[in-house]
């Protein structure tokens, strides 16, 4: 596994709060991190169907199944947990183990833990690879243009996967999975539109009048 830079900060934390969140882009790491720095914990996937059901149907139960602490990934597909959750943590303010929870869709999640566990998480963003730690899994990039090129998620690590093979994949699951979750878009393709043109002005200063109209543009 690559050393992630917050890894120590997670640690850290998850001492001291009765709930751990990690957040960032999917494929980032988030699953293989929580579940490298806490092994002792059980590793929920609440992508599962039958395992969302659950959780869904009766938090209560779900909850009482790992009374000392679990990872929950993918936390945001079951958003009724959270209020079980914050009573679970306040009927016992110092668990032996914390409750790890992970989510791509950070507007769902920081939402409802703004909702309910404020005060009772830590909250670490975990964005992909930086070169720091590019360097340290002793497959850097050999130029900037590659660095550019490929980008820092971790499965890119891999020479072996072409980024032209990555992202046409991961940007489709990031229009059907999260951006539908969030904003209901209907229109998939203006959104497509969108994304081209914030691309195309990195480095430049942002007009929001400009690109606005032009991904308006039919």
């Amino acid at each position: 596994m690559i050393q992630r830079a917050i890894a120590e900060k997670a640690t850290q934390l998850a001492s001291a709060f009765p709930v751990l969140t990690v957040t960032g882009p999917r494929q980032s790491g988030k699953s293989t991190l929580v579940k490298e720095l806490f092994p002792e914990l059980p590793y929920v996937l609440l992508e599962d169907p039958d395992v969302r059901l659950f959780a869904q149907q009766d938090p209560r139960r779900f909850l009482a199944t790992y009374p000392d602490g679990a990872i929950f990934d993918e936390v945001q597909r079951v958003p009724e947990l959270f209020s079980y959750l914050q009573g679970v943590v306040d009927q016992q303010p110092a668990p032996r183990h914390p409750y790890v929870l992970t989510g791509s869709q950070n507007f769902l999640l920081l939402e409802s833990i703004g909702q309910t566990l404020a005060g009772r998480t830590a909250v670490l963003k975990l964005l992909p690879l930086s070169y720091p730690e590019l360097q340290s899994s002793n497959r850097p990039p050999n130029t900037l243009d590659e660095l550019m090129l490929r980008g820092g998620y971790p499965r890119l690590s891999n020479v072996t996967l072409a980024p032209a093979d990555f992202y046409p994949s991961y940007i489709q699951t990031y229009l059907e999975r999260d951006v539908r979750s969030v904003q209901a878009i209907q229109d998939l393709s203006a959104f497509v539109r969108f994304m081209k043109l914030c691309a195309g002005r990195v480095g430049s200063i942002l007009n929001l009048s400009s690109l606005a109209s032009i991904a308006a543009w039919p």
